[in-house]
């Protein structure tokens, strides 16, 4: 299963390698990224995830409504747990904290989810379908949080501290919505409900956009890493033991709590259990955040779910 695992996570580490050199190299300019951010932010990632969901039936998002209580508690306690630690403890500003909070509440479901999951259940449309209504959930209901804060803050620093943030409220979220990231997979959750289906010829034209999506975000956050000096900290440390370890084991406790046994509750415990995701990291440089415990936490979490994977997979295998 270890395994399995590192060969899960070896393209990950691979593409992130080839963007650090590339930076490093001065073979793409690591200070100005904005371009590829663009490529990557406007354009691969909402074509991978529309085609995700829009291809998701939505009777099947339905029987999976349990796992998505699931994923979407778990990630949303995380949430509101780190960010107020960031901003109450470790005293970040508000766009530091919904970087590093996205990239801790957020599993890598993009990357590591098929492979890891196909590996303990097997590979099937069930297995796809679980991965892909994963993908919804941390797109859709999870995302906009931290660009709410992002656009409040940039919304401030450009004058608009006279306004009560909840006034500025609609204005945030008809900002956050408009952008890619957000209405392409919306779109496609909103299609699949109304049981509209996409023509074939679509689907084949923004394939090769999708395939670039995950690879492109990696080698984006190479690039990123590159221009910065990793630290081990406070911060880090504690993102990296709740990625790990607390917030699949409040996936455990809503498992347990809502009864759910079988490959239902399996998938809910290991999606979560999954390591960090880029998405906080490359969500901060689009709006000129910098987050080294963001980038740190993504470091860390993906190396030592090597360990911390095999754990839970074995835990729950008699489940």
């Amino acid at each position: 299963m270890t395994y399995v695992i590192i060969h899960a996570l070896a393209p990950i580490f691979v593409i992130m390698l080839l963007g650090f050199y590339a930076g490093k190299t001065k073979m793409v300019d690591n200070q100005n990224v904005a371009l590829l951010n663009i490529f990557v932010m406007d354009f691969a990632l909402p074509a991978a995830l529309f085609s995700a969901t829009v291809q998701t039936p939505w009777v099947g998002i339905v029987q999976q409504s349990p796992l998505i209580v699931v994923l979407v508690l778990a990630m949303w306690i995380a949430w509101l747990a780190i960010y107020f630690l960031c901003t109450r403890v470790f005293k970040k500003t508000p766009q530091d904290a919904a970087v590093l909070t996205l990239t801790v509440a957020l599993p890598n479901y993009a990357a590591l989810g098929l492979p890891i999951l196909g590996s303990v259940l097997g590979e099937s449309s069930a297995t796809s379908l679980s991965v892909a209504a994963s993908i919804a959930c941390g797109s859709v209901l999870m995302t906009p949080f931290c660009l709410l804060i992002l656009e409040r803050e940039k919304a401030r620093e450009a004058g608009g501290n006279q306004k009560a943030s909840l006034a500025m409220l609609p204005v945030l979220m008809w900002r956050s919505v408009i952008k890619p990231i957000v209405w392409g997979p919306l779109l496609g959750v909103v299609l699949s409900a109304i049981g509209v289906s996409m023509p074939e010829l679509v689907l084949s034209a923004i394939k090769p956009l999708g395939l670039a999506a995950t690879a492109a975000a990696l080698f984006l956050t190479g690039v990123i890493l590159s221009a910065r000096k990793l630290k081990i900290n406070a911060a880090v440390t504690l993102s990296s033991l709740t990625k790990l370890l607390i917030q699949p084991l409040i996936a455990w406790g809503l498992v347990l709590a809502l009864g759910l046994h079988g490959s239902l509750a399996i998938t809910s415990i290991l999606m979560i259990a999954l390591s960090a995701g880029f998405f906080g990291v490359v969500f901060g440089n689009r709006f000129g955040v910098q987050s080294p415990d963001a980038e740190a936490t993504l470091l860390v979490s993906s190396v030592l779910c090597i360990v911390t994977l095999p754990l839970f997979i074995s835990l729950t295998s008699g489940m």
